[in-house]
């Protein structure tokens, strides 16, 4: 499968149905006596390649059998944040809902299994407006799916999603992206809190410019009990190529340049300050840890 035939064909994926048990379990752990789990939203369905600069053919058959990938289809979970303390339930991004592909959007099924209903979260926060992320914001008549949640987005995002324009310079593979976002965000924007880069969101919780993938996505830097742990979004968007070669241009980032910036400047942060990572489309529960193997080479190992 080409890029092309990707994006065209993800509507007539949203048909296949089901979507195996093993994907809706979760993860979690004590955070400075914060609760954090992992939730899983399902999985995607993209061409081995998708991520790859052209040109690198040799590299990516070295990683696919490096890390065990399959040739055919590279499936990298959905892994939504939720936070708990006790006054606040924090949902870091909300899914695809049932309009992306039909492996994603089940981050309901995950959330019902932790005792957590819609109408608990109290605070949605977006890294970015992309449809894995945010697609799950409204329920099928329309109306947000987290009725009483706040919904916290960056300036710079929220603004370009927002813009008439962006749907008419986005490219025409992007174009459902820009409408889906721009309709999902006018229904909800009366309950939008903006903010800008090192803004404390919520109380140890800190906005992290890291744009690039989109052109205003954000990560989050959490802090508690001496802990730290670093929430990348699609900053890093899969645990191999993102690592071993932060600053390859990819395909699947809005602004390449600038994505492969920012990749190398979180990853010196995370390995300088020892954080924790979640990766939205990292494996094994989601978190896990970097390691700065040489110059600009790192390594994703999962668990804490």
């Amino acid at each position: 499968m080409q890029r092309r035939q990707f994006i065209q064909t993800t509507g007539a994926l949203a048909l296949t149905l089901g979507l195996p048990q093993r994907l809706r379990a979760s993860q979690g752990l004590d955070f400075g006596g914060t609760r954090i789990d992992i939730v899983s939203d399902g999985y995607l369905e993209l061409p081995p390649d998708f991520a790859v600069p052209e040109g690198h053919e040799q590299e990516l058959r070295e990683l696919i059998a490096r890390y065990g990938l399959s040739e055919e289809l590279y499936e990298p979970p959905c892994n939504l944040v939720l936070l708990r303390d006790g006054s606040r339930t924090v949902l870091f991004d909300v899914g695809a809902g049932p309009d992306f592909m039909a492996t994603a959007g089940h981050m309901a099924d995950a959330m019902d299994a932790l005792g957590v209903a819609p109408e608990d979260v109290t605070h949605l926060v977006v890294t970015h407006a992309h449809p894995d992320h945010i697609w799950g914001m409204l329920d099928d008549f329309d109306d947000p799916l987290l009725p009483n949640a706040e919904v916290m987005i960056g300036r710079t995002e929220f603004d370009y999603w927002m813009d008439p324009d962006t749907i008419d310079s986005i490219g025409a593979l992007r174009q459902s992206f820009a409408v889906g976002a721009q309709r999902r965000l006018s229904v909800i924007e009366d309950r939008v809190q903006l903010f800008e880069d090192g803004a404390e969101i919520l109380p140890g919780i800190q906005a992290v410019a890291s744009f690039g993938h989109t052109p205003g996505h954000m990560a989050f830097e959490l802090r508690a009990g001496g802990q730290g742990l670093m929430i990348v979004g699609d900053a890093l968007a899969n645990p191999h190529l993102a690592f071993e070669r932060p600053h390859w241009p990819g395909s699947m980032d809005q602004l390449p340049d600038v994505a492969a910036a920012t990749r190398a400047r979180l990853l010196d942060r995370i390995t300088a300050d020892d954080l924790l990572i979640a990766g939205f489309h990292f494996p094994d529960g989601g978190i896990g840890r970097a390691e700065r193997r040489a110059e600009d080479r790192y390594v994703f190992t999962a668990g804490v």
